[in-house]
């Protein structure tokens, strides 16, 4: 399962002071321990923190490679914002986070992800907004994997992504992204991955870790092969650890989430 970390977003109170007052040491330990807390990449989000996004997406950049050495998913709908954040990479692994089933937005996209040898995220929203339906969420879908042939995008480099909609304003699509991530995984061979925003589906809810970890493992079960969280959340973490045990991904001992956690360290 691979762990985005979500913390670096400027909508955070704390990372949008940080990223103001150019303060290295609160993003560089915010992405140290996130990593150490179970998180295989970290996103990568200017937010509202700034109005010269492209400068302070080079900043966040740098500022992270000099504390932790893993993947970044560059984390914006702004693509000149993400061009930067590639090019202060030099040549390190990417994640483009992400572009939606917009045929401009597609022939936009799978061109820089090949340029920059980046990973890239589709989101299965169109000119129509979020599919209600599973068959609307796996239409865009195939639309993403036909751009991603016609441009000679490698599909074990796409991530497609069902976009998680907030309990409490959508409870009835919860069961179809469940769906969804089912049938994305018969589109092609190989399959794309799959991805959520998991904290998207406890937005303004009461209750948010146990809404969060509960949907994470529900998505498992169906094929998820990785999510935005937040790692510092002990108990979540917990529950996916124990989520790839039962799928039969990690060999069962009696000390599963202390022996996890070593190989996690271990690198």
């Amino acid at each position: 399962m691979l762990i985005i970390g979500e913390r670096i977003n400027g909508m955070f109170k704390n990372v949008r002071e940080a990223i103001q007052s150019k303060d290295k040491g609160a993003i560089q330990d915010l992405a140290r321990r996130q990593v150490e807390a179970g998180a295989s990449m970290l996103d990568v989000n200017v937010g509202p923190a700034s109005d010269q996004p492209q400068e302070a997406m080079v900043w966040l950049v740098e500022t992270i490679q000099e504390a932790v050495d893993v993947p970044l998913s560059l984390d914006s709908a702004n693509l000149d914002v993400v061009r930067v954040g590639l090019e202060a990479r030099e040549g390190r692994k990417s994640l483009i986070n992400s572009t939606t089933g917009h045929q401009e937005k597609l022939d936009q996209y799978f061109p820089l992800a090949k340029e920059y040898n980046a990973s890239l995220i589709g989101l299965t929203i169109d000119e129509s907004g979020v599919p209600s339906t599973v068959d609307g969420r796996v239409e865009i879908a195939m639309k993403i994997l036909a751009a991603a042939l016609e441009h000679e995008f490698p599909l074990e480099e796409l991530y497609i992504d069902p976009i998680v909609l907030p309990v409490n304003v959508a409870q009835d699509q919860c069961p179809h992204i469940l769906q969804a991530l089912s049938q994305f995984q018969i589109l092609s061979d190989p399959p794309p991955h799959t991805v959520v925003g998991l904290s998207n589906v406890s937005q303004r809810c009461q209750e948010r870790s146990l809404i969060n970890r509960t949907y994470l493992v529900m998505c498992m079960a169906h094929g998820l092969d990785a999510a935005i969280v937040d790692p510092l959340d002990k108990n979540l973490m917990d529950a996916m650890i124990t989520a790839e045990l039962l799928l039969n991904k990690n060999i069962y001992c009696d000390s599963f989430l202390e022996a996890y956690r070593k190989s996690m360290a271990a690198g």
